[in-house]
């Protein structure tokens, strides 16, 4: 199997192309960064050592940013150049990435383009974010000698049984790297079945993630526009959850009129299908998108279609539902710990397997609540909101909750500070210094 990804054709690449010009016709590409996807640089590389990052998309690079900060605070000289797949994570981390830091798109998976990419960028060494493995890529950090870190890596009972298959291909892959970082032990045993002898386990990056920002203006404008009204925010919708909420939003509604259900999706670009959805079923919805607009006293749903304003909307409501977990495409879930940190309720439905780990410690530990069936989800809206101490009770746990998991980026530093200081050659800052 590597060996075909290893030698694509030009009729591939004619593919590749040809994948990347839809995209951008249905907006999911920026036409003047599109060359950065077939491994042509827009930037220079700096000078000295360089690292590289890889974070597929928006929920692995909140993750990596915590990451990225303690690296460079303990190596004063090094430059950090961090890819990303998609639209949406570029919009993320423009602004939120620090000095020595600079962005490009991930290239896509062809020869030719990996190794244009890597001519160029020349990296010291290179963290790998999760487990989204490109064979190509891969192999050839393998041939050039770059030391390569999988950091939080995870894997799925549908990857491991897929990969069984191939054992002997993934066993060459796993081999690119210096050192794999699982999740959690379970996940720590799956790769060393297949072949893996240098991994660790260091828990979840993202217990450790800052929390969300929020920018005060919005947020107080917005408390004043919904002030005294019930609220619960379903946040990171994906298709087939923003229905279960219209439907969730009558039912509550009979017992709390003034009821306010936001809507966070995680694609804002899908606003006006939602909206009109949302209209179809009788219920008076806003979109922010619409400069900003504020719901007023009759809004049903108010539909936040803007990117980068999660914090706000979780601050701003006392309960959240995690989205992707009642989806139509079979789930997955998103981060809880995000809402947690500022104080929301956590609640989800059952189909969280991308992030288990997470949601099942939370379940046990009575800081958050998993919802079993969509029937359900109304029951359990309307049992917090008649009980204030009981909501207050699930938010107080799921903070602490959160607070407690802070040291994983500590237990990460300390198996990834000798693959530094060997790939770039140069000692950490003093402590202290």
């Amino acid at each position: 199997m590597l060996k075909l990804y290893r030698y694509m054709t030009a009729r591939s690449e004619r593919l590749l192309n040809n994948i990347l010009e839809r995209r951008l016709a249905r907006g999911k590409e920026i036409a003047e960064r599109i060359q950065e996807k077939r491994g042509v640089a827009a930037l220079p590389r700096p000078d000295g050592s360089l690292l590289w990052l890889h974070a597929a998309s928006v929920g692995e690079a909140q993750s990596a940013l915590i990451l990225i900060n303690t690296v460079l605070a303990e190596y004063e000289k090094l430059q950090v150049l961090v890819t990303t797949g998609t639209r949406t994570s570029a919009e993320y981390l423009s602004s939120r990435l620090p000095k020595r830091c600079m962005h490009q798109f991930y290239p896509l998976d062809h020869p030719k383009w990996v190794r244009r990419f890597l001519d160029h960028w020349r990296p010291d060494v290179v963290i790998w974010m999760e487990s989204e493995l490109w064979p190509n890529m891969i192999l050839e950090l393998k041939d050039r000698s770059i030391p390569a870190v999988m950091m939080n890596a995870s894997m799925s009972e549908k990857s491991y049984r897929r990969w069984r298959w191939a054992a002997k291909d993934i066993k060459k892959m796993l081999s690119a790297f210096t050192l794999i970082c699982a999740q959690d032990a379970q996940i720590a045993v799956k790769y060393k079945s297949l072949g893996a002898s240098n991994v660790v386990t260091c828990g979840n990056l993202k217990y450790s993630a800052a929390p969300l920002g929020s920018d005060e203006a919005a947020l107080n404008a917005l408390r004043l526009a919904v002030h005294g009204r019930p609220i619960w925010v379903y946040a990171s919708t994906h298709d087939g959850e923003e229905a279960l909420a219209c439907e969730v939003h009558n039912i509550v509604k009979a017992a709390y009129p003034d009821l306010l259900t936001i809507l966070v999706p995680r694609h804002p670009e899908r606003g006006p299908a939602i909206q009109d959805l949302c209209e179809q079923a009788g219920l008076d919805t806003v979109r922010r998108r619409d400069i900003h607009r504020l719901p007023d006293i009759d809004t049903d749903i108010y539909v936040a279609d803007t990117m980068g304003e999660l914090g706000v909307f979780y601050r701003l409501s006392p309960i959240a539902v995690i989205g992707r977990s009642f989806s139509n495409d079979g789930g997955g879930g998103h981060n809880p710990i995000e809402a947690a940190q500022l104080g929301a309720a956590v609640l989800s439905g059952p189909h969280v397997q991308n992030l288990r780990e997470i949601f099942e410690v939370m379940w046990e530990d009575g800081a958050a609540i998993r919802i079993d069936t969509k029937d359900n989800m109304a029951e359990v809206l309307r049992d917090l909101l008649s009980r204030p101490k009981r909501l207050e009770e699930l938010r107080v746990a799921g903070r602490k909750f959160a607070e407690d998991q802070r040291g994983v980026v500590g237990r990460i530093m300390q198996v990834l500070t000798p693959v530094l200081d060997e790939a770039i050659g140069i000692m950490p800052k003093a402590k202290g210094a």
